[in-house]
C-alpha cells in the first residue's frame, strides 16, 4: 500500500512539474517576445527620428551620420507614407512582393495592423508616417514555444512507451515464471498418479476405468508441458495441421455438452506446417472453449480448415452472443473478459502462441451481435 501511494505521489509530482515547466517556457517566451518587440520599437523610433532630421537637414547638419543610422536597419520591414497615405518608400521587403502590386498592398495593410505607426512631423503643417512589421527573428520567436511543447510531448510519449514496454516485459516474465512453476508443481502429483495407474492394472481394475484415468493423466501431462513452454522458445516440427487440429477437436467434442452441435471440415490431404504439437492443441482448445462459452453451452460450432495455397486457415465459428466491432482487437488484450468468472488470458495466450511462436496471424474474422462469431488463425505452410 505504501509503495502504491509513493508511486502515485511521484506520478502526480512529475505531471505537476511538467505542467509548471511548460507554463514557465510559455511565460519566458512571451517575456522575450515583448522585450524584443520593445527593442525593435526603439530602433524604429530612432530610424524615424533620423529620417525626420534628414528631411529637415540644413547646411550644417551631419547628413552622413543620419544616413548611417538609417542604413543599420536591415531586418525590420518598413513602409513610409505621406499624410495622404501615398507610398514614399519601402525597405526590407522581398522583391517578389514589391513587384506584385496586389500582394504589396495586402502586405502594407498587414504591416499597419502589426504595430502602431510612428508619426514624423516635418513641419507644423506637414507630417508623414512610418509603419513597420516584425522582424524575421521576432516572427520565429512566436513559434518557439510550440516547438518546445512538441518536443516535450514527443519526449513524454517516448518515456510513456518505454515505461509501458518495461511494464509489459515485467508482466510477461511474471506470467512465464508462474506458468513454469505451475508446470513444476503439477509434475509431482502426476508422477504419483502414473504409479497408481500401474497398481490399478496389477489389481485388475476395470479396463475402461483405467483407460479413462490414463487419458486424463495424459491430458494433465499435456497441460504441464504447455505451461513449461511459456516464456521459452518452443521446438517446432513439420506436422500435419489437419490431423493435429482434428485430434484436439475430437477430444474436446467428447467432453462437451451434447447440446452443442459440432462440425469439422478440412482438406482430405495432409497440410504440413511447422508446429509445436502441445501449443497448437492449446490454441484449438482455447478457441473452441471460448466459442462454447459464448453460446452458453448450447448451439452450433464449426471448425473449418481452408487451404489457400501459401496459407492454411483455421476458422472457428459459433452461434453465440457475438462481439461488437470496436472490441475486435480488445479481445486479445491480457485481462479483457466479458465473463463474470474469468482472467481474460485465454485469447491473449492464444495470440502469443499463434503469432510469436508459430509466426502466424489470428483475428476476429467477422462477428454480429446475437448471431455469432468467426475467429481465424492463419499459418504459413511448410
Amino acid at each position: 500500500m505504501q509503495f502504491s501511494n509513493n508511486r502515485n505521489f511521484t506520478r502526480g509530482f512529475i505531471i505537476l512539474a511538467s505542467f509548471l515547466i511548460v507554463v514557465l517556457i510559455l511565460w519566458n517566451t512571451y517575456y522575450l517576445f515583448q522585450v524584443f518587440k520593445y527593442e525593435e520599437r526603439n530602433k524604429m523610433e530612432i530610424w524615424a527620428d533620423s529620417l525626420e532630421e534628414l528631411n529637415k537637414a540644413e547646411s550644417n547638419t551631419d547628413v552622413e551620420f543620419l544616413r548611417r543610422i538609417m542604413s543599420k536597419n536591415t531586418t525590420i520591414p518598413t513602409v513610409w507614407t505621406d499624410s495622404e497615405g501615398n507610398l514614399k518608400d519601402i525597405s526590407n521587403v522581398s522583391e517578389e512582393i514589391v513587384k506584385d502590386s496586389v500582394r504589396l498592398q495586402k502586405y502594407i495593410e498587414d504591416i499597419k495592423r502589426e504595430n502602431n505607426f510612428i508619426r514624423m512631423d516635418l513641419s507644423p503643417t506637414e507630417h508623414q508616417f512610418v509603419y513597420y512589421g516584425n522582424s524575421f527573428l521576432l516572427n520565429q520567436l512566436k513559434y518557439f514555444p510550440i516547438a518546445l511543447i512538441l518536443i516535450i510531448v514527443l519526449f513524454g510519449a517516448v518515456v510513456f512507451n518505454f515505461y509501458r514496454a518495461s511494464k509489459m516485459a515485467t508482466q510477461n516474465k511474471l506470467w512465464a515464471g508462474m506458468a513454469k512453476e505451475t508446470a513444476h508443481q503439477i509434475g509431482t502429483p502426476l508422477s504419483s498418479l502414473l504409479g497408481w495407474i500401474e497398481i490399478m492394472k496389477i489389481d485388475n481394475v476395470d479396463e475402461t476405468t483405467v483407460t479413462e484415468v490414463e487419458k486424463d493423466v495424459s491430458r494433465l501431462q499435456t497441460i504441464a508441458d504447455r505451461f513449461s513452454k511459456i516464456g521459452s522458445e518452443p521446438v517446432l516440427e513439420k506436422l500435419d495441421i489437419v490431423a493435429e487440429t482434428e485430434h484436439s477437436f475430437e477430444y474436446l467434442r467428447s467432453r462437451t455438452s451434447s447440446q452443442v452441435e459440432f462440425l469439422f471440415k478440412a482438406p482430405t490431404y495432409p497440410v504440413y506446417v511447422m508446429l509445436n504439437r502441445e501449443l497448437h492443441s492449446w490454441t484449438v482448445e482455447n478457441l473452441v472453449k471460448n466459442a462454447v462459452d459464448a453460446m452458453k453451452g448450447k448451439g452450433s460450432l464449426k471448425v473449418i480448415l481452408e487451404d489457400t495455397g501459401e496459407l492454411i486457415k483455421i476458422q472457428v465459428t459459433d452461434t453465440g452472443k457475438g462481439i461488437a466491432k470496436n472490441r475486435f482487437k480488445k479481445v486479445f488484450e491480457p485481462g479483457f473478459t466479458t465473463k463474470k468468472r474469468g482472467w481474460g488470458l485465454g485469447l491473449s495466450l492464444t495470440k502469443r502462441i499463434v503469432e510469436e511462436y508459430h509466426k502466424g496471424k489470428i483475428k476476429v474474422k467477422e462477428s454480429e451481435i446475437g448471431v455469432g462469431t468467426t475467429m481465424q488463425a492463419s499459418y504459413r505452410k511448410a
